[in-house]
C-alpha cells in the first residue's frame, strides 16, 4: 500500500488541512504517521512510512460508521421546545369520552386545504371566518365514520355502530391547544440554551406557525423575538413564508436559508473552522419534530431526524447528548407527562 508523503501537501501540520479532525496518531520509533480521514478517506504519512493495517480499519470503520456532527440543529417549536398542543388535544378527547386521535385525525385529512392548513401558510387571517371554517372541518361525518371504524377494527370493545359525531367547539379547542403550548419544555429548552452556549452549531428553526392578530391575548408585535424565538440564528415560520410542513417546499427553503447563512457568517476564524465558507447541504442538518410525517418528509430532502416522543423529550435530549458529546439534560426529572385524565370518561357522544 503506497501512501503519499505529507510534506507534499505543502503544510506544515496536519492541524492546517481544513478536514483535518485528528482522528488517529501513533508512534512507531522515532517518526509519527497520522491518518487523515475526509469525505475520501485519504490516509497520509508524515515520513512515508506506512501505518499498521489494523490501524487503518479502526479509523475507517469509526469514520463510517460513528456519529458525525451535524453543522446544524434545526427545531421545530411546538412539542419540541414548547410543551406540545397535542398534550391539550388528548386532554381534551379523554375528557369527552372520544376515541383518542379524532381530533388530530379530522385536522390531517383536511389537508392541505383545511383552514388550520391555510392558516399555517399565512393564507388567510385568524378571524370569524377561519374560526367557522375550522370548526367545520372538526365535523365531518364520513371523516367521523372511517376513523370510529378503524379504531373499532383495534378495539372490540367498542360498540358496532358508529356513535352521533362528537360536537367540539372549535374556536375553544384552538385557543387551549395555543394557550398550552407557550411553557417552555422542561427538558429540550435547557438543552437548546446549553447547544446555543457552545458556538459549535448553526442552531434554527423550522415551525409551523400561526399569526395572531392584535387585540389576541398571544398577540406579538414582533414575532422573531423573544426569549425563546432570539435563541435561533435562523427562524423559519410557515406563515411568514407561505409553505408548511410536510409540503417538500419548506425544507427546500430551509436548506436555502441555512446554506446563505453560513456562507454570510463565515469570515470569523471559528466560523471557518466549522465549514460555514462551503454552505449548508441537507446531509448536514439535524432536525427534530414531533410528528413522523413531518421527519419523514424531511428525511427525503437528505435531512438527518430525530424524534421527540409526546410528553418525553428527555428521550431526545439524551439522543442529542450521544450525537454532539455534550452534557445538554438540566434538572428536572425524567418522568413522562401524563395526560390529565389516566382514562377516558363515559363516552358523551
Amino acid at each position: 500500500m503506497a501512501l503519499p508523503d505529507f510534506h507534499a501537501t505543502g503544510l506544515e501540520n496536519p492541524a492546517d488541512m481544513g478536514h483535518y479532525r485528528g482522528k488517529e496518531r501513533f508512534n512507531r520509533g522515532s517518526s509519527t504517521s497520522i491518518v487523515v480521514l475526509d469525505d475520501k478517506c485519504v490516509i497520509m504519512s508524515e515520513f512515508g512510512e506506512e501505518p499498521p493495517a489494523d490501524l487503518i480499519i479502526e479509523a475507517i470503520d469509526g469514520e463510517l460508521y460513528g456519529p458525525k456532527q451535524p453543522k446544524v440543529i434545526l427545531f421545530d417549536i411546538g412539542g419540541v421546545c414548547v410543551v406540545s398542543p397535542f398534550q391539550a388535544i388528548l386532554d381534551h378527547e379523554l375528557s369527552l369520552g372520544i376515541p383518542p386521535g379524532w381530533i388530530n385525525y379530522s385536522i390531517s385529512k383536511s389537508a392541505p386545504h383545511g383552514f388550520w392548513h391555510r392558516l399555517e401558510r399565512g393564507d388567510i387571517a385568524m378571524d370569524a371566518a377561519f374560526f367557522e371554517g375550522f370548526n367545520r372541518d372538526l365535523h365531518q361525518e364520513s371523516l367521523w365514520e372511517v376513523f370510529y371504524q378503524r379504531e373499532r377494527a383495534k378495539n372490540p370493545k367498542l360498540d358496532d355502530k358508529t356513535p352521533s359525531l362528537p360536537k367540539l367547539d372549535g374556536k375553544w379547542l384552538f385557543n387551549e391547544m395555543m394557550s398550552s403550548s407557550i411553557n417552555h419544555d422542561p427538558w429540550m429548552f435547557p438543552a437548546l440554551q446549553s447547544l446555543k452556549a457552545t458556538n459549535k452549531y448553526i442552531i434554527a428553526a423550522l415551525s409551523n406557525t400561526v399569526i395572531f392578530p392584535p387585540g389576541h391575548k398571544l398577540h406579538q408585535p414582533d414575532f422573531f423575538s423573544g426569549p425563546l424565538r432570539g435563541l435561533f440564528d435562523v427562524f423559519i415560520s410557515s406563515a411568514h413564508v407561505g409553505h408548511r410542513k410536510p409540503e417538500p417546499s419548506i425544507y427546500k427553503l430551509a436548506t436555502k436559508k441555512l446554506d446563505a447563512f453560513a456562507k454570510d457568517n463565515a469570515s470569523s476564524p471559528r466560523n471557518r473552522n466549522l465549514g460555514w465558507e462551503s454552505g449548508v447541504k441537507p446531509t448536514e442538518v439535524l432536525f427534530l419534530d414531533d410528528i413522523g410525517e413531518n421527519l419523514k418528509a424531511a428525511s427525503k430532502e437528505g435531512f438527518k431526524t430525530l424524534k421527540v416522543n409526546l410528553g418525553r423529550a428527555y428521550e431526545a435530549v439524551d439522543e442529542l447528548e450521544k450525537i454532539t458529546g455534550l452534557e445538554l439534560e438540566g434538572d428536572h426529572p425524567k418522568v413522562p407527562v401524563k395526560p390529565r385524565f389516566s382514562r377516558a370518561k363515559a363516552s358523551k357522544i
